[in-house]
């Protein structure tokens, strides 16, 4: 049985996606091969507990929703993951896994729920994707552009048109925290009529934003 490290387990309402507002209980596993310029999650780089399987699968389940997100760090780093996110499926579950798409997404039961994360130039991380996990989306999958400004947003705005996103999955886009004015790039969308789904990460409008566990 699979040994997972993992930074935090909680209950919460999904901040993100077009899942945003429901309750949703997170898995949060240690370890991410990326280091972005913005990241609100480096506290998940290191720290961690080595959990079974069988244990991680139980503490979700006993929070009684129907919704549960495997996340990091980055949770395809870990070898066991694709059997974690099996084992919520059969538990029942809705399962959104949110990677930042360095890593092979073909590992993960079909059934589960994508969202990819694609690293745009602020990050520092952008030359790290993985492209060929966006010919393997599907309708139910969603794929996020975290802006810090002008350039990522015409990086994102690229990646939507070049790959036929709105017609693959689902688009978002956000912006990283403090970065940039959210205004600004609504604008942009309407002003290019760009078929994607604007988003605020809505668990920083309700706590702290650099509260944990939420």
């Amino acid at each position: 049985m699979p040994i997972l490290k993992v930074n935090e387990i909680f209950l919460s309402i999904q901040g993100e996606s077009s899942w945003a507002g429901l309750a949703c209980a997170f898995v949060r596993l240690t370890g991410c091969p990326l280091r972005c310029r913005w990241c609100d999650t480096a506290y998940a780089y290191e720290d961690g507990e080595y959990l079974s399987l069988n244990e991680v699968v139980r503490r979700v389940l006993d929070f009684g929703v129907g919704l549960a997100e495997v996340t990091g760090g980055e949770p395809l780093a870990q070898a066991g993951t694709p059997e974690l996110v099996s084992a919520l499926l059969e538990g029942g579950l809705t399962v959104l896994v949110e990677t930042g798409g360095s890593l092979d997404i073909g590992v993960l039961d079909r059934r589960a729920r994508v969202i990819l994360d694609v690293k745009c130039p602020s990050s520092g991380m952008s030359g790290r994707m993985r492209w060929p996990n966006l010919t393997k989306l599907r309708p139910h999958d969603e794929v996020k552009f975290v802006l810090a400004g002008r350039e990522d947003y015409e990086y994102a705005r690229q990646v939507i048109i070049e790959y036929n996103l709105a017609r693959r999955a689902s688009a978002l886009v956000s912006v990283a925290h403090g970065q940039i004015e959210p205004r600004r790039v609504v604008e942009w969308m309407l002003d290019d009529r760009l078929p994607a789904r604007f988003q605020l990460q809505l668990h920083k409008h309700i706590w702290p934003p650099d509260k944990r566990g939420v």
